[in-house]
């Protein structure tokens, strides 16, 4: 991959998502339900990863921008289809509703700009993929096998996860969800999202590639995102106004993120 190429792959994934994320805008205005805008997000970050994946940025082999396109594609369809379904049964995402009222009447034009901001701060995990897809090693090789294995790894954690909460909501039990992977970890889903990111700086990495190593800033910024930024931190003070302190009881006793034994469980 050349500089010039580098910088196309960098504009591409830059106007890819600033367009999907114009388009997160119009369909929060149109619903009203700010829940929609993460399901655009995340199939606009997909496809831009699966376009990237295919379109002539470097010299790597098919084989390899096939095997990423498949995982980028695999991922988006099981993150958006979740966050839809999840969605569809609610009036607004309570991160967003908050903003929305403390923003008042500016709240249209600050959404769009703060949704514009999301585009740029996406780059990186674009970039991830397309960077691993372009790894001019000639045949796939221990790096593709080490990243499918831990890609498939944090798919499947975050799916038990999303499916041990549904089932908690489901059973009408009320109160914090803390059974399966929640007992162990606030945020199984978030762990095994950081998780699966590591795959594509597993793939890219390779001698000769110098372009790999900025493949590392893919997991980087999401682990940011989702314990700094957007994830974590509003989630929280959510649980804790919802539940108040049989929530504080249960930050107490369990880890945020890596999932851990929880303090106090008998050995």
């Amino acid at each position: 991959m050349t500089i010039a190429s580098f910088a196309a792959a960098v504009a591409f994934a830059a106007v890819a998502m600033s367009a999907f994320m114009a388009s997160a805008t119009a369909v929060e205005r149109r619903t009203g339900n700010s829940g929609w805008i993460d399901v655009v997000w995340t199939f606009g970050l997909g496809l831009t990863g699966v376009a990237g994946a295919l379109l002539p940025f470097g010299a790597g082999p098919m084989s390899r921008r096939l095997l990423v396109a498949a995982l980028a594609l695999a991922w988006a369809l099981r993150l958006g289809l979740h966050i839809a379904r999840r969605t569809s049964g609610i009036a607004e995402d309570p991160r967003y509703a908050k903003l929305k009222r403390g923003w008042g009447s500016d709240a249209p034009r600050r959404l769009a700009r703060l949704l514009q901001m999301q585009a740029l701060v996406s780059i990186p995990l674009a970039l991830g993929m397309i960077l691993s897809a372009h790894n001019p090693a000639p045949s796939l090789g221990w790096q593709d096998i080490a990243g499918v294995v831990v890609f498939a790894a944090g798919l499947a954690g975050g799916a038990i996860a999303d499916g041990q909460l549904r089932a908690f909501a489901r059973s009408g039990a009320g109160g914090v969800c803390d059974r399966g992977l929640w007992r162990w970890s606030r945020h199984p889903n978030y762990f095994f999202e950081c998780l699966l990111w590591c795959s594509y700086a597993l793939i890219a990495h390779g001698t000769g590639y110098p372009w790999g190593w900025l493949a590392l800033l893919a997991p980087v910024c999401i682990t940011l995102l989702l314990t700094r930024i957007s994830g974590i931190p509003p989630l929280e003070e959510h649980m804790l106004a919802k539940h108040g302190d049989a929530y504080r009881d249960y930050q107490r006793r369990t880890s945020a993120l890596i999932p851990l034994p929880p303090k106090g469980a008998t050995p």
